[in-house]
């Protein structure tokens, strides 16, 4: 079987004071934007494509912007030219979705496709776009609902093209729109950018929030990486393009275990999220596309589906984390604030506390409903006086086999949620 594109991208990224995690989704979504239509499995009355919409969270420094860069720049050298400019309005970015023909780049695969087949709905037609934003809030714009809401309906679109009346009055129609996205931002940054009505909103549900950790690694000066080995990653990036257009199958132990897993699967314990779980079964789908590619597979095995698995369950395990007290009351993003505070330092006295967000509050009182918010949440507990962080949650292999952690690296599990 070929190497994992994953396995090789980690490595390739492993000198680094990157997340895993951060460069293991930012591979993930280079897949997904590389790979456009070109597969796809029938769900129902339609297909599931592998495109993705990430957001690498963590505070600032966490070099969110280095891992997203990256693949922006290796997406450029396998030829992917389709990449979203880093500052732009809905209308721009619909306009320049739809494009001419004769300003949109040739697909240098364009003679496979029409010899073994489009894996689009009506015809060979692509309109694609990676959205590499290191600074979220700067693509986004601030409570932009309707942008969100138009890249909500483009993340499975099926179907005829999507048309949409931009204020010129102009009308533009978009053949196959096909969108990836890997955007960076901190909680605080989130929390700024959209307000808590994005929780029920379609975006929302669509959208994957990758948390990562500062690693402990401290490089100076960073390896240059061999020429070779960059070579090899383009060239994996351009091989898993081309590989196979059209539909992925699975083994019958595969289909078995994806029913399981939908038929098992819980209410969140954070609502917050409860829109997102609705979805749960496309994010897996769209992951199995993933793992399957990284290794040019056309068949979707038991193993893909694990992999897969593991992958969304770790994600998800921090997802909680990622959004903070975004959404939770007036005062979230002092809550937030003090909780990060308290983990930080492993614990602190309320005269520290206090002095921390004195000026973020109307009354200093306040502080008192907060801490006491959070005790009952059980996020914190106080011993003789001093505010400790409870213990943190360990993504952990279930019974049942759906995920495996030997697919995660140790820096990747000693991240608790």
């Amino acid at each position: 079987m070929t190497t994992s594109f994953l396995t090789d991208y980690l490595a390739y990224t492993k000198d680094s004071e990157v997340p895993t995690s951060f460069h293991r989704w930012s591979a993930i979504a280079g897949i997904g934007a590389i790979l456009e239509r070109n597969i796809f499995i029938p769900h129902g009355h339609s297909h599931i494509y592998p495109n993705q919409y990430l957001m690498l969270i963590g505070t600032a420094g966490t070099r969110k912007s280095t891992a997203i860069k990256l693949m922006k720049n290796l997406l450029k050298q396998a030829g992917y030219n389709n990449i979203s400019a880093e500052r732009t309005s809905k209308e721009k970015f619909l306009m320049d979705l739809a494009g001419d023909d004769e300003d949109r780049p040739v697909d240098e695969n364009i003679l496979d496709k029409n010899l073994w087949g489009s894996a689009t709905d009506t015809d060979s037609e692509i309109r694609s776009t990676f959205i590499g934003a290191d600074e979220a809030n700067d693509f986004f714009g601030i409570g932009n609902l309707e942008f969100l809401s138009i890249l909500g309906s483009l993340w499975d679109w099926t179907g005829p093209p999507y048309s949409n009346r931009i204020k010129t009055g102009k009308s533009v129609s978009i053949p196959n729109p096909t969108v990836s996205i890997l955007a960076g931002n901190t909680p605080t940054g989130f929390s700024v950018a959209f307000p808590p009505d994005i929780l029920g909103q379609g975006f929302f549900s669509r959208l994957l929030l990758v948390y990562g950790e500062p690693n402990g690694r401290r490089i100076a000066f960073p390896r240059t990486p061999d020429p070779q080995e960059t070579h090899h990653i383009v060239t994996s990036l351009q091989a898993i393009k081309s590989y196979h257009y059209g539909e992925l199958t699975y083994t019958s132990d595969a289909e078995k275990l994806l029913t399981h897993i939908y038929n098992v699967s819980s209410a969140p314990s954070d609502m917050r999220f409860d829109s997102y779980y609705n979805r749960r079964f496309t994010h897996l789908l769209k992951l199995c596309l993933i793992v399957a590619a990284s290794t040019r597979q056309k068949i979707i095995t038991e193993r893909c589906v694990v992999e897969a698995n593991t992958y969304l369950s770790y994600a998800e395990n921090l997802m909680s984390k990622a959004l903070g007290e975004f959404g939770k009351s007036k005062n979230s993003d002092v809550t937030h604030k003090i909780l990060s505070y308290i983990e930080s330092k492993d614990g602190c006295t309320l005269k520290e506390l206090i002095k921390l967000v004195s000026s973020d509050l109307e009354k200093t009182s306040d502080i008192g409903d907060i801490i006491r918010k959070l005790a009952t949440a059980e996020k914190i507990q106080t011993v003789q006086g001093i505010f400790l962080p409870m213990r943190k949650k360990t993504l952990t292999d279930d019974k049942h086999g759906t995920t495996d952690l030997s697919f995660l690296t140790p820096e990747e599990l000693a991240v608790k949620g």
